[in-house]
């Protein structure tokens, strides 16, 4: 208990203290104009109450990976707790803020156009796609989960493939409709569902007849069961995605960076919001091994037939707080993936249209754009689920590596702190080199873990020496030093 009690202390504060530094490194001008100001349009770009840009900011990020990525990720034992609260605090709540304010900065822009804008044409196109891939893996994945957790709480005749229907019919319309629609309305009443949850299962955590068997005492060695197959570098910090650093979040950021209404709310919303799912993927993970009683229990659980991170959720929710309140939290739980899927399809409309200089102002053109994003969409929800899962996983975090590398260049271009983003890119370079090399095939290359560390290093070093030849030419003044934004 005592450990968790510093662990959420840690998180919280690093939001006071480490936040209020990156915000300083970027420099922020509440005088500045905002994008919701100069671009308003009524569809995409408009000013929205900042508790709810905070509370749609925080519910697009917060899918299923800060639940089921930590309840899987709390498989490796307290190894855990320390990348949920470290890698929060300096790498996932540094890379939404900062490429969140590069957004505001250049107008609004997408992901793909602010990291070309770094890191040139060649790599903008690649991100184009790239991107776009993982909106429609994360929309397709956001549709078959949550219709399966409906599907348990309802009657037989309502299936899910009926849940799946409807919830496909909703991201169409959230999709096409004004940001201050179905999102700006229904988002408050699915946020408080998600808040109720976390609350309430942090107050049993704390004032229960519940303990923590973290097992720090015992020393940070791997507790998974298929431990040598599943090291803890690179696996933990892959599993643990969106509850320490996810690189879906860089493209969720700019469509709130569209409605924000001044500079010096970006840190509570952006930021904030990132230490608030670090809290979320903590209490999740602190309830797994409390629930099971520890870790060879967590495992001797998810290993019995019929039994999966939904199935813990479920068991935990009713267990610890009755069937009303376990069934709110079900719905929180539930409403955290389709409040991410919604707002991926929407990110990729976005950035569709801004590769194409596309006017989204009129329905009929947003719908132009949106029937192929759909299709593939659709098609996707075909393939098998796991499969889904193990791509859309490594291909997040390989979008925080774009993401931090551009970021850093940025920085520097600028004669700002790049040491800040620098150190978190360089990490991230070395675990998503290193999990695709060593993840069995088809998924990765089977390789042996010390030959895919060594070449996960050797890549990042090549790309450290780059960077160092970039700032050579930049003091030379053979590079551009920064934009007009």
């Amino acid at each position: 208990m005592v450990s968790f009690l510093i662990a959420l202390g840690v998180l919280v504060a690093g939001y006071f203290v480490y936040g209020l530094f990156a915000e300083r490194v970027f420099g922020i001008d509440g005088s500045r104009p905002t994008p919701a100001m100069t671009k308003a349009d009524g569809v995409d770009f408009m000013p929205l109450p900042t508790w709810k840009v905070f509370m749609i900011q925080f519910l697009n990020i917060a899918g299923l990976g800060p639940i089921f990525g930590a309840i899987m990720g709390i498989m490796f034992g307290p190894a855990a707790f320390l990348w949920i609260v470290f890698g929060t605090i300096f790498g996932g709540a540094v890379h939404d803020f900062l490429s969140a304010m590069i957004s505001l900065r250049s107008g609004g822009k997408s992901l793909p156009e602010i990291v070309g804008d770094e890191l040139g044409m060649t790599v903008r196109q690649v991100m184009r796609v790239f991107s776009i891939l993982l909106l429609v893996l994360v929309g397709a994945v956001f549709v078959v989960t949550p219709s399966n957790l409906i599907a348990s709480m309802t009657p037989d005749s309502l299936d899910a493939t009926f849940w799946a229907i409807a919830i496909f019919i909703y991201y169409i319309l959230a999709t096409m409709l004004p940001v201050d629609k179905l999102i700006g309305n229904l988002y408050p009443l699915f946020g408080g569902a998600l808040l109720f949850m976390a609350v309430a299962l942090l107050y049993v955590l704390l004032f229960g007849d519940v303990t923590i068997p973290d097992g720090f005492p015992q020393g940070l060695f791997n507790r998974h069961p298929a431990a040598e197959s599943q090291p803890i570098f690179p696996m933990m910090f892959v599993s643990i995605a969106c509850g320490a650093i996810s690189g879906f979040h860089a493209t969720q950021s700019p469509m709130m960076a569209r409605c924000l209404k001044n500079e010096k709310l970006a840190r509570p919303v952006f930021y904030g919001a990132m230490v608030a799912e670090g809290v979320v993927a903590l209490i999740w993970a602190a309830a797994a091994i409390a629930f099971t009683g520890g870790y060879a229990e967590l495992a001797a659980y998810m290993a019995a037939d019929g039994h999966s991170a939904g199935a813990l959720v479920h068991d935990i929710s009713i267990g610890w707080l009755g069937a009303v309140g376990g069934v709110l939290a079900i719905i929180g739980v539930v409403a955290a993936p389709i409040t991410t899927g919604d707002t991926a399809l929407r990110s990729a409309r976005l950035i569709v249209a801004d590769m194409t200089g596309f006017s989204q102002q009129r329905i009929w053109k947003r719908a132009l754009l949106c029937l192929p994003i759909f299709g593939v969409t659709f098609a996707l929800m075909l393939i098998d689920f796991n499969v889904l899962w193990r791509y859309f996983a490594w291909s997040n975090q390989t979008l925080s590596v774009f993401t931090l590398w551009a970021v850093t260049v940025y920085l520097a271009r600028r004669g700002k702190f790049y040491m800040i983003s620098l150190v978190p890119a360089l990490f991230m370079t070395v675990v998503c080199t290193s999990y695709l090399l060593m993840a069995p095939v088809p998924e990765g290359f089977g390789l042996d873990l010390t030959v895919a560390m060594s070449v996960g290093m050797s890549v990042a070093v090549v790309f450290l020496c780059l960077f160092a030849l970039f700032l050579r030419n930049l003091r030379a003044g053979r590079v551009q030093t920064s934009y007009d934004y």
